[in-house]
């Protein structure tokens, strides 16, 4: 089976390459490709792949724009941490994705799920094509939590999830506010939590952190790749590291 990669970080590149050749080495990968100009350039001349993996977000616009000029009709995996309607609309449509940094099991499980896809010899433009209106949904972003509800001296407050600044896992987990006080709130782990938010918003920085973009003051590069984002006054104090692994995936979350 021959397989087309287009993403526009190296680093996440290769390390999808990896994982394919570890999990499904009959998959031979022809090319990666960095750019939506690049892959228009390959799809003029060449037949499509079987499988076809794709960042949403490259640096020269967004993958969806090659389904206007390509009729392609191979099983695509989306590799991104967009939102979770989109991610419900891959699940409906036959269509997989993988969260970035790629999880070996959802790898074989994603690729499996192709496999079947390819096996029934079906067209899967209109899929595509769903999930691209699922995407650009003006009402989809009424689905993520608008308020949370937190613990004050044994009694309930409503905050705005725009006015969170992060959460935090500790033994329990916690909001920050603008204000710095910190507010416990009633979810099992950070991952409940993740699914009720707009990616738009916030991002996953670690197991401990979730942060609102509107309040990052400043991120430093560290050795290895490695990243440290400082919060805005009065939670300055907090030092959030981004992993090597994550850190392409959290500038191009910022840069947008």
């Amino acid at each position: 089976m021959k397989a087309l990669i287009i993403e526009d970080e190296e680093l996440i590149a290769n390390v999808l390459l990896k994982k394919i050749k570890k999990v499904a080495p009959d998959i031979t990968v022809m090319e990666i490709l960095p750019s939506l100009k690049t892959a228009r350039r390959w799809f003029s001349q060449n037949a499509e792949p079987d499988l076809l993996f794709m960042d949403i977000q490259l640096s020269d616009g967004v993958s969806f724009d090659i389904f206007k000029d390509f009729d392609l009709n191979c099983p695509v995996i989306f590799t991104t941490a967009y939102d979770e309607y989109a991610i419900q609309a891959f699940k409906v449509n036959g269509i997989d994705y993988l969260l970035k940094p790629i999880n070996d099991q959802d790898l074989t499980t994603a690729i499996d799920k192709c496999r079947k896809q390819i096996q029934k010899t079906e067209p899967i433009s209109a899929d595509i094509n769903s999930l691209i209106k699922s995407i650009t949904n003006p009402n989809a972003a009424s689905r993520y939590k608008e308020k949370f509800i937190v613990n004050v001296r044994n009694q309930w407050m409503p905050i705005n999830a725009k006015d969170i600044v992060c959460f935090c896992k500790d033994l329990v987990n916690f909001v920050y506010m603008t204000s710095g006080e910190r507010y416990m709130v009633d979810y099992v782990t950070l991952e409940e939590i993740e699914e009720l938010l707009n990616p738009k918003q916030f991002y996953r920085a670690n197991r401990q952190y979730i942060i609102n973009i509107d309040y990052i003051h400043t991120v430093k590069p560290l050795e290895n790749s490695k990243l440290l984002v400082k919060l805005h006054e009065p939670n300055h104090k907090l030092e959030i590291d981004i992993s090597r692994l994550k850190s392409p995936e959290f500038k191009k979350w910022m840069d947008r």
